[in-house]
């Protein structure tokens, strides 16, 4: 306290005659401040560069060691990046034991030009190798998860949902750190090989002459490598790798660029375009139809060794069941227009009839209200049924259900859910199933229509960790049921790394979805219920390998016996699960199929 009170007596008596000398004190001080300021700039600062030669004059033998390995290691890094393989299952050394043709161009270009020239050529080189690495791992994961390669024009918008996915997976944290991680990867890999160029271009510069006998030497191995197809394990020595990835990339652009345009012509033309509502599905009126989706519900999930065995007897013990409940089941296989994700190419696919195997294709019909006639839009078009969508899995906006010709659509905050989610996904189908109970099916419309509903189920969703389980559909509730389950289930980290591992999940969540769906039509359906369900896609290469068909199991199941009679010009497989050599259509030759097999009649609408 005394020291508060000299203070602010000091503050109040400001201005006294004591004062100046106190000023003038002050004063000196700050003009000492900034000589001394100046003393501390004036001092030598130690020089990365002249450091660096000094320790190298002290110390020649190490010095040249490191420089050698330093360029040794740019040569490999600049090697690597011009043969580096764009698919995970092609990686192996042979590949990199390669001349690669746009080395040796590029080294006389840079063994010509001056100093300076040859600097900024260098640096835009390396650039160049730097963008064409992260282009080719960005090919390795999208044909690991999308069985293709990456799309610069249209995939853009699909690392956004990468970054979601992550965040439902692994959590909101990890999902940020590894944006951030990408980023910096990203950056890293471009001063590396721009840095890598610089190093080898000064190495040719200082030794020109010496360079131009190597390259003659290198370019007369090269030749003679090309000419007589000399090989290493299968894999030719002469390598033009980068050239061959530009040409693809860039037919790959022009190919995008042209689909586009001439799809939007496709997408105006339409078979049924033009079909009086009263020529809509006229077999199927009074029927309570439903459209189902199962998440990557595909043909491995049936016929590969390690998942088929739960899969087929689930898909067996759910036939007989359906039989004891008076149902039966028709089912074949269609080729899916997309692979390990991008859900919804399929839904549109199969409901439009037209082959949506990309974004840009998307966008294009889903447009607006979109002109060409949906296989659920059908159905409303008639006049005589209501149609309801049933989304778990949206959580924002979908200006889509317009153009699916849904009169209401249920999304996953509309469901009621206050268990937790299971990764991705945000419920279990079976508690979707016995909300769409609740909410709509147990509800006949109050105009007297009959009623179609399109759901899309989730719980087959990757990661496959955790997974719910099959409870009693009576103890339902809130789903706060669940919550006992998920904590005790597997982690997506327990499983990501091992193929064998989400193999097996995969199968048990196909199995308790296919269980879901069926036990719901078991409980529910009634003699007018007519179920069609099928999977949007195979599980990623991971769990399906890397040569897995693009197809997927469809059922039609119903009590009426008209309604399979209907399809008996199909050749499809008795029960739930197709035999292996049962008709395969492409998933865009469905809607017109159905709507043909029941009663509906043509009426073009051109493009």
């Amino acid at each position: 306290m005394p020291q508060d009170t000299s203070t602010r007596q000091t503050t109040e008596t400001a201005g006294a005659p004591g004062d100046e000398t106190a000023e003038r004190e002050a004063g000196k001080e700050l003009v000492a401040a900034p000589s001394l300021l100046s003393r501390i700039r004036s001092l030598p600062r130690p020089h990365p560069r002249r450091a660096w030669r000094r320790w190298k004059a002290a110390h020649p033998v190490p010095a040249q060691v490191i420089g050698i390995v330093v360029t040794t290691g740019a040569l490999a890094l600049i090697v690597a990046a011009l043969v580096m393989p764009n698919r995970l299952e092609t990686f192996r050394p042979a590949e990199f034991i390669r001349l690669p043709v746009e080395a040796l161009l590029g080294a006389a270009v840079l063994t010509a030009l001056p100093r300076r020239p040859r600097l900024i050529v260098a640096v835009l080189f390396g650039l160049l190798l730097g963008v064409l690495t992260v282009l080719n791992l960005m090919d390795i994961g999208f044909y690991e998860y999308l069985g293709r390669g990456f799309n610069i024009i249209l995939d853009w918008p699909l690392l956004t949902d990468a970054q979601s996915y992550l965040g439902d997976t692994l959590g909101k944290g990890t999902a940020q750190l590894a944006a951030i991680g990408v980023v910096l990867l990203v950056a890293l890999i471009l001063a590396v090989m721009a840095l890598a160029a610089v190093r080898v271009g000064n190495l040719v510069g200082r030794h020109p002459g010496h360079s131009t006998r190597v390259l003659l030497v290198l370019c007369a191995f090269w030749m003679t490598c090309a000419s007589v197809n000399l090989q290493n394990a299968g894999v030719p020595l002469s390598a033009e790798h980068t050239v061959t990835m530009l040409k693809y990339r860039a037919e790959r652009v022009r190919d995008a660029i042209r689909d586009e345009a001439a799809f939007g012509k496709i997408a105006r033309a339409d078979t049924f375009g033009n079909t009086p509502p009263s020529q809509l599905v006229p077999d199927l009126r009074g029927k309570d139809m439903v459209f189902t989706f199962i998440e990557s519900y595909g043909r491995s999930a049936i016929e590969d060794p390690v998942e088929a065995p739960g899969v087929d007897a689930t898909l067996a013990a759910r036939t007989k069941a359906l039989a004891k409940a008076g149902f039966h089941a028709k089912s074949g296989w269609l080729t899916s227009a997309t692979y390990g994700g991008s859900s919804w190419l399929g839904h549109s696919t199969t409901m439009s009839g037209l082959w949506i195997n990309n974004q840009s294709r998307y966008r294009t019909v889903t447009a607006g209200n979109g002109e060409h006639l949906t296989l659920t839009k059908a159905f409303q078009k008639t006049g005589a049924f209501d149609t309801v969508g049933i989304m778990p899995g949206v959580q924002k906006g979908w200006p889509e259900e317009k153009w699916y010709g849904l009169d209401k659509v249920y999304d996953a905050f509309q469901l009621g859910y206050k268990g937790p989610k299971f990764s991705w996904s945000t419920m279990p189908d079976q508690y979707a199933l016995e909300q769409f109970q609740r909410q709509v099916h147990s509800k006949k419309p109050a105009n007297g229509k009959s009623r179609m509903s399109f759901l899309i189920l989730t719980s087959s969703h990757q990661p496959w960790a955790p997974l719910p389980k099959i409870v009693p559909w009576d103890q339902i509730g809130n789903g706060s049921i669940f919550n006992a389950i998920q904590k005790a289930g597997k982690k997506p980290s327990d499983i990501l790394t091992s193929s064998p591992k989400s193999q097996a999940e995969y199968g048990k969540s196909v199995q308790y979805s296919v269980t879901a769906l069926t036990q719901w039509l078991e409980r529910y359906g009634n003699d007018n219920t007519v179920l069609v369900f099928l999977g949007d896609h195979q599980p990623i290469a991971r769990v399906s390998g890397n040569h897995a068909s693009r197809d997927v199991p469809i059922s039609i199941v119903a009590k009426d016996p008209k309604v399979l009679d209907k399809i008996n010009s199909w050749n499809w497989t008795d029960g739930l699960r197709p035999a292996h050599n049962a008709p395969v259509w492409k998933m865009s030759n469905f809607r017109d199929a159905f709507l043909t097999a029941y009663g509906s009649t043509p009426h073009p609408k051109k493009g």
